[in-house]
């Protein structure tokens, strides 16, 4: 297995920060070049700490050595920035605060999907998972209905416990993930984190394993999104793919119901390349279980300069960046990142009253006050 230690970790474009500050960061950081190694996991947290505290990236360093990146972008660029969401009507204000009384109500919630499943205590991960943001998705994707965003908010708490989503290690999955066939990199012109997915690049044989890498990385990048951003971009390049080594329909299927069924909403952007004539058989044979709404989300064959800056998209795909990828090197960066993203948000979270419902810009370090501040606002109206 590769090595995944914190050994192999570059310092390059490591932050505690999710909010803006940090972001000023990312205009001015090479498409090239990365940082030298650290030596053990505390100095490691050290140097992180120190170059988030910095206002000068280490690629700017002239000590840094240069050549090929290595590791992800951990901003986007200050002009890139998230759409903005209309505001709320009044029903639909009303909606969200009944469904909101209505989950802070739940106190045992299902094991599994399965209509019989056995029952335990909501925990604190799933407190914190259940946002004001996370909550409006539900409603958005049942069209407002009162009585189906519940259900499908168990359906998802229940699909997370069996497939066991909180528990995936970077190790259990890094098999998958030695060639780069995912690969988060950079973001889009929304300020969404870019997804590569290379089934080109497919080194295992199918298993559930594969499934798992997919909602690892998914969850990943989530971790990626900076405040005020709540949809992902996907870069889908079938570049070297072969019917050999392409996922059957039933495997399609499989992965669609998830990314439907469990992170509605989630998707802002998909750019499809370079696609054989049996992937456009196979498009057309999971078609109808598309949803209309991903569909008009999906790009076929286009220019990828369109959507995403030149200087955070792979050179292999169009732009400016120096990409190689190398497992042993990537893989702790991405992990470290995002651990320490997560932490943020926890300590964040914890702060603020640990409230279901809480702000995800404030979560991620935004402007955004939390609920707490928010309720003791309004109540001095």
């Amino acid at each position: 297995m590769a090595q995944t230690t914190a050994e192999a970790l570059p310092v390059q474009d490591l932050s505690i920060h999710d909010g803006k500050q940090a972001r000023s960061e990312a205009e001015s950081s090479s498409s090239s070049g990365y940082a030298t190694p650290v030596e053990g996991a505390s100095e490691q947290q050290s140097a992180v700490h120190s170059n988030a505290q910095s206002s000068q990236t280490s690629a700017e360093k002239p000590d840094s050595p240069k050549g090929p990146r290595k590791v992800p972008f951990e901003h986007p660029l200050p002009s890139c920035q998230p759409k903005e969401r209309p505001p709320l009507t009044a029903d639909q204000e009303t909606k969200y605060a009944n469904l909101l009384k209505t989950v802070r109500a739940w106190t045992d919630i299902p094991n599994s999907t399965s209509k019989l499943a056995a029952k335990s205590p909501i925990t604190d991960s799933e407190r914190m998972w259940l946002t004001r943001e996370c909550l409006l998705r539900y409603l958005r994707a049942t069209s407002w209905s009162p009585t189906e965003a519940p259900k499908r908010l168990l359906n998802t708490l229940g699909w997370r416990r069996d497939f066991g989503v909180d528990s995936l290690s970077p190790d259990h999955v890094s098999p998958e993930g030695e060639t780069g066939k995912q690969v988060i990199l950079g973001y889009d012109n929304n300020a969404r984190p870019c997804l590569y997915l290379n089934p080109g690049r497919q080194n295992t044989a199918r298993s559930d394993r594969q499934i798992q890498h997919l909602v690892f990385m998914l969850e990943r990048e989530i971790d990626m999104m900076d405040a005020g951003q709540d949809t992902t971009a996907l870069l889908i390049d079938y570049k070297g793919s072969s019917t050999s080594n392409s996922p059957p329909a039933s495997q399609g299927r499989q992965v669609l119901n998830i990314l439907q069924g469990h992170y509605p909403e989630r998707l802002g952007r998909a750019c499809i390349s370079d696609l054989p004539w049996y992937i456009t058989t196979f498009f057309k044979l999971i078609s109808p279980f598309i949803d209309p709404v991903t569909r008009e989300k999906m790009v076929f064959n286009q220019d990828l300069r369109k959507h995403v800056p030149p200087s955070q998209l792979d050179k292999e795909h169009g732009g400016d960046v120096d990409f190689e990828y190398d497992h042993t090197i990537y893989w702790p960066a991405l992990n470290t990142m995002c651990e320490m993203r997560r932490a943020e948000r926890k300590r964040r979270w914890e702060e603020a009253g640990k409230q279901i419902g809480e702000y995800e810009a404030y979560l991620r370090g935004g402007d955004q006050k939390p609920l707490r501040d928010v309720k003791e606002q309004k109540k001095g109206l």
